[in-house]
């Protein structure tokens, strides 16, 4: 896949699906109160609830990766799919990743079909073709169903957005820094090749 492709096509999904998010939820309510995205009282509990959930979730994924070789593999396959962003990128596509997914998952779908269909579909959409991408549907699966109880507790989007961007954030970081190390050490192996 040519670099930067993934990046573009990552960057109309989540607008797609933020721009779905937004005429659903239009649809449903009228007008979409700003009480949806965040209580003005008590803003930084939902902010901290999120990070809260964001950290164990990165916890969990850092313990799979340890015990389980699927899940490096995963990570691997993931990183070679992505190819390298800059800090720049990688923070943008998880501040607009974690936002369109939030607004269209627990504020579209969750508020209409409920808490489990929205859980699964989520799920769902992070899946890919081998045993490997079980394991990122299963992890996806369990990231929703958090996220999801978060928004049905309080009501607001603001800790199911944070959670989900510290996840992306930090793991986008992270396997666009191994994309970055595969490519330099193929470029390596193949400039030692030339001088041999």
């Amino acid at each position: 896949m040519e670099p930067g492709r993934l990046y573009r096509f990552a960057w109309g999904l989540y607008l797609f699906l933020a721009l779905a998010g937004v005429i659903w939820i239009g649809f449903q309510r009228g007008v979409i109160p700003l009480s949806l995205f965040l209580d003005t009282r008590r803003w930084w509990l939902d902010l901290g609830l999120g990070l809260g959930a964001g950290l164990l979730l990165l916890g969990l994924w850092s313990v799979a990766e340890r015990i389980f070789p699927l899940a490096r593999e995963l990570e691997a396959r993931l990183a070679q799919a992505m190819g390298t962003l800059s800090a720049a990128e990688a923070f943008a596509l998880a501040l607009l990743s974690g936002f369109a997914e939030e607004l269209f998952f627990r504020g579209a779908l969750q508020g209409t079909l409920g808490w489990v269909a929205a859980t699964v579909l989520f799920g769902l959409l992070h899946s890919g073709p081998g045993k490997a991408f079980r394991l990122w549907t299963l992890f996806a699966l369990l990231a929703g169903g958090i996220l999801g109880l978060l928004m049905e507790w309080r009501g607001n989007l603001l800790g199911p957005v944070a959670g989900h961007f510290l996840v992306n954030a930090v793991n986008l970081r992270r396997l666009a820094s191994r994309a970055g190390d595969s490519a330099r050490l193929a470029s390596g192996e193949a400039q030692n090749e030339k001088e041999i």
